[in-house]
């Protein structure tokens, strides 16, 4: 990496200050206030571009998680077949690693706000779309309903890393850790609210109210992102055909391999999410250890969120980590302990008790390598890493409940759980000792390469 880090608080290129204007010689200042040092630093909201942003995000979050509901209810009631609801899984998850990949070289080739308006409004029309289906004669249409769900899933590949690439233009350096604690907490909410309110929308019968309430998510998101400023790419974006992207694509994984810091900021989420990934084994301990307890299966499921939004409205010391790689390791050991109390828990509440101590781990691990990834990447990067993010966010669960399906089948649940706990805690301290650069990174110390990379 090369060239000097921005001054802390001013971003990469100037912005305008009048919504929805060009570029001007002075960037939107952040101004400073006092912190509580546990707290969740909000600081970054005092930015109006960022809080555009931020209250995109949050639009579109509810409705996401009720389609990622309603979807697999969808498929179940047409076809009566779990396998074909897992093969729904398959339809959305082949889009997201093609176009998570190629988003983020075309977020590094054009305008990253248009990029996201375009995205936005496929998103809401598909959306609208799947509410349309839904009253089709006999409860809709699953051809139709497949490829509508890899549509949604291609334009969210694409809009989710071009709107983390920009969050540095926006808000500075400094507030990049801040700015991605909000953003992540907000998820989390809807995480817990989307399917819950899914679930009595679906209940009542109006299935197409909640695919029309992802629709008009989008649509709020694309006004608010409509007052952002121009946010061009890196100098060196060159036109946008399907051929530099896919070029594009290959350059940001040979620029991966000259960057240990960067491509372990993606081998340990794997590694965390390969071996200790419980949600595959919900199901049999809801019917089995847990049958006693009401509602087990749901608590299961919202275990993990539950901590991570705990952890996220007291993230206010994690916004001012300077080891950044030391902590992102130390959390990810918190996780594989809590999965491995998770495998011995005897009772519901301790079960859940530790999925929320491993989803605070994973929060903290999350918010600290996405700024690496943001803050350590060359401006003309950002975008492709973002994209490598997302696939690996979105694949590594996947292999996760496959592995643990497996393990569980043959030698249970508490064997699945507690082995993969302990290859995680044991991979950590083995990428400690392997790539040093990782656990001495030092956000203070991380320079932002220039656009040339």
């Amino acid at each position: 990496m090369s060239g000097p880090a921005d001054p802390p608080g001013q971003a990469p290129y100037p912005v305008d200050p009048v919504e929805g204007g060009g570029p001007v010689e002075e960037p939107v200042p952040v101004p400073p206030r006092q912190r509580r040092a546990w707290a969740i630093d909000t600081s970054p909201l005092r930015n109006p571009h960022y809080r555009r942003l931020f209250w995109g995000v949050a639009a579109t979050m509810l409705g996401q998680q009720m389609t990622l509901v309603a979807v697999p209810y969808q498929v179940y009631a047409l076809t009566g077949s779990s396998l074909l609801v897992g093969v729904t899984s398959v339809v959305a998850l082949v889009p997201l690693i093609v176009f998570g990949l190629l988003g983020g070289a075309i977020a590094d080739s054009m305008d990253r706000r248009r990029l996201m308006l375009v995205t936005g409004v496929g998103s809401a029309v598909t959306s609208a779309l799947l509410a349309v289906q839904a009253l089709l004669p006999g409860g809709g249409n699953l051809a139709l309903l497949w490829a509508l769900t890899a549509c949604v899933s291609g334009f969210t590949a694409v809009n989710q890393p071009t709107r983390s690439a920009v969050i540095p233009a926006l808000v500075g350096a400094e507030g990049v850790p801040a700015a991605n604690a909000l953003a992540m907490t907000v998820r989390q909410v809807g995480v817990i609210a989307g399917p819950l309110l899914a679930g009595l929308l679906i209940a009542v019968g109006s299935l197409p109210v909640t695919y029309a309430v992802d629709a008009l998510g989008f649509l709020v998101a694309v006004l608010l992102l409509r007052g952002l400023p121009p946010l061009p790419p890196g100098r060196d974006a060159g036109p946008l055909r399907l051929g530099a992207a896919v070029r594009g694509v290959a350059e940001g994984f040979a620029f991966l391999r000259t960057q240990p810091v960067l491509l372990m900021t993606f081998v340990v989420d794997v590694l965390a999410m390969l071996f200790a990934w419980p949600q595959a084994v919900f199901p049999e301990l809801s019917e089995g250890r847990y049958a006693d307890s009401p509602n087990s299966l749901g608590w299961l499921f919202a275990g993990i969120s539950i901590g991570a939004l705990l952890m996220g409205l007291t993230s206010g010391w994690v916004s001012r980590v300077d080891r950044q790689g030391a902590v992102v390791l130390v959390a990810i050991v918190v996780w594989g302990i809590a999965i491995i109390g998770f495998g011995f828990a005897s009772t519901l509440w301790l079960a859940v008790l530790c999925l929320a101590v491993a989803g605070a781990g994973d929060m903290v691990s999350a918010v600290l390598r996405s700024s690496m990834l943001q803050l350590a990447a060359p401006e003309g990067m950002r975008g492709r890493m973002q994209g490598v993010f997302l696939v690996v966010v979105a694949g590594g669960p996947r292999l996760g409940d496959l592995r643990a399906g497996a393990i569980a089948s043959a030698a249970g649940v508490t064997a699945a759980m507690v082995s993969g706990g302990v290859v995680v805690v044991v991979a950590m301290a083995v990428v400690a000792l392997v790539v040093p650069s990782f656990w001495v990174f030092r956000a203070s110390r991380s320079a932002q390469p220039s656009a040339h990379g």
